[in-house]
């Protein structure tokens, strides 16, 4: 079996039909699909999802873009103590784009770890272009698990998530990367450590640019982690399944 760990299938704007799609996905051997909030609103929507469709779960958290508006009622949801909920995120910084103050991402990411561990629930991190910042942050705080999601950093950063005992999320951007530094980055990433991951409807993998991405392509960059590896799909599917369990405690 196969767990897609992040997707936003689950928004309203989302093109697709969700039935379909959740078919597909099993069909294609994804077994479990995590559905990922970005603001208050898209995160209750995702818990909504995720209590009508077997085998869908959910993460709340508001991401760095949208902490300009308030992170306050995140608290709330986690509280709320609903089934459906695995994880804080996805949360972090976001240098790249700037779409909220620095001030007020590092603030938001604070206190949304803080929540995160108060209730013993993994993290899933989206960090661009602020490592530096982020490692100061994190490593304030003891216990915390998580991951860091679609990543496309360097092999160094990837060292420092090692060390801090942080997953690394893989998706379709693994499959048509040209950098080749990156390329043999995602061939080195211990298979202990590796989640996949689609981020649907965005980063579709090879050999489905072009089209809306969606919970069953995670098949298609597991066997692309399988070619770089030289391991068979299988091989793959039991280490990063294995992984998910662990991390988000999923049965």
């Amino acid at each position: 079996m196969l767990i897609d760990t992040h997707c936003h299938i689950h928004s309203s704007d989302y093109p697709l039909d969700c039935v379909e799609v959740i078919n597909r996905a099993h069909e294609n051997g994804v077994g479990q699909i995590v559905c990922i909030g970005t603001d208050i609103d898209d995160s209750r929507q995702a818990i909504d999802f995720a209590s009508k469709n077997d085998g869908v779960f959910c993460s709340v958290g508001v991401h760095p873009h949208e902490v300009k508006n308030g992170w306050s009622g995140i608290a709330g949801l986690v509280e709320s103590g609903h089934a459906s909920i695995i994880a804080v995120g996805e949360i972090g910084l976001d240098y790249y784009y700037d779409h909220s103050p620095r001030e007020t991402q590092i603030q938001a990411l604070k206190d949304q770890i803080e929540l995160a561990l108060k209730h013993d629930l993994p993290i899933i991190f989206h960090v661009r272009e602020a490592f530096d910042d982020f490692w100061q942050i994190f490593d304030n705080y003891k216990g915390i698990r998580g991951v860091l999601h679609s990543f496309t950093d360097s092999p160094a950063n990837v060292q420092q998530a090692l060390d801090r005992g942080l997953y690394i999320g893989v998706n379709g951007f693994s499959t048509f990367v040209r950098d080749e530094a990156q390329k043999a980055m995602f061939a080195t990433i211990p298979m202990n450590r590796i989640l996949l991951e689609t981020d649907a409807p965005f980063l579709t993998p090879a050999p489905f640019r072009g089209k809306v991405n969606e919970p069953a392509f995670v098949r298609n960059i597991a066997e692309f982690q399988g070619r770089i590896r030289q391991i068979s799909l299988d091989e793959v599917a039991k280490a990063t399944t294995s992984n998910a369990r662990v991390l988000f405690n999923l049965q």
